[in-house]
């Protein structure tokens, strides 16, 4: 890197499922230069750039630990949910170079326009909030995968119907957050206003293989998917064999009465 295009860092970091745009607005719009562009929060504050999304996501560009931390705070007292596992994603850039691009996550930038990094923020904050999907869809699969095996092995899941009903909750909670927010991963509004700037997101989703990345995501979906369905079928069965006994019993018992009748 020369001495004209010195290097900065940048950081993209999801810490919740949610942020209060409105609210963060007002508190720091007293002290700091901000825009708020589609519901996002852009933060301008001497050459240091933060961009807030309203999922849950934030990308700090030239910002130092200390102003991170601070943010960081902030953003937590105004989140819905935070998360437990914070993801995180690294990266150097330059301004003023010859054009824009990626390489080894290193982002030379062409100018300083603050909506040019907007553009490429889009990008790479869809792709750590699809790393947050990632995490939990793993992390489900992963504390379920036993039950395939025990149906497998054993012919039933040996769990209690109450366990069972509580692991399919949280199978519909996981599948369901994706999915009520998997329109995320789309082109974002914004460059239908701006078009010019589209090909600056394009190539931040391009190089972090946001496409590709929301395919397998889908079928990791497929995979939860199928797990509901499993334990939904197993406690039908359960419940079908309960109510086969009861009948059972019951005609046993008719059978016994009408019996017992007859010889006393």
């Amino acid at each position: 890197m020369s001495d004209n295009n010195p290097s900065f860092n940048c950081v993209a970091y999801c810490l919740a499922q949610g942020f209060d745009i409105s609210a963060l607005a007002k508190l720091i719009s007293d002290s700091t230069l901000i825009r708020i562009i589609k519901g996002a929060l852009l933060i301008e504050d001497d050459h240091s750039w933060s961009v807030v999304f309203a999922y849950g996501a934030v990308v700090e560009w030239n910002v130092s630990v200390e102003q991170q931390s601070k943010l960081h705070q902030l953003l937590l007292q105004h989140a819905e949910n935070p998360l437990s596992t914070i993801e995180e994603d690294h990266f150097t850039f330059a301004l003023n170079c010859p054009s824009t691009r990626i390489v080894e996550d290193h982002i030379e930038i062409e100018s300083s326009d603050p909506i040019l990094l907007f553009a490429l923020s889009q990008g790479m904050a869809q792709s750590i909030k699809l790393a947050s999907f990632e995490t939990h869809a793993i992390t489900t699969i992963n504390n379920t995968r036993y039950i395939p095996k025990s149906l497998a092995e054993n012919g039933a899941i040996k769990l209690s119907r109450n366990k069972i009903a509580k692991i399919r909750g949280q199978l519909f909670l996981t599948k369901s957050d994706i999915i009520l927010n998997y329109d995320l991963l789309d082109t974002p509004e914004f460059f239908w206003e701006y078009p010019e700037y589209e090909k600056f997101y394009t190539l931040a989703a391009k190089y972090l293989e946001i496409a590709p990345r929301t395919e397998v995501m889908s079928k990791k979906l497929e995979t939860i998917h199928e797990l509901f369905e499993m334990l939904a079928d197993e406690q039908k069965h359960r419940h079908s064999s309960i109510l086969e006994w009861i009948i059972i019993v019951l005609i046993t018992f008719e059978l016994g009465m009408s019996i017992f009748g007859k010889i006393f």
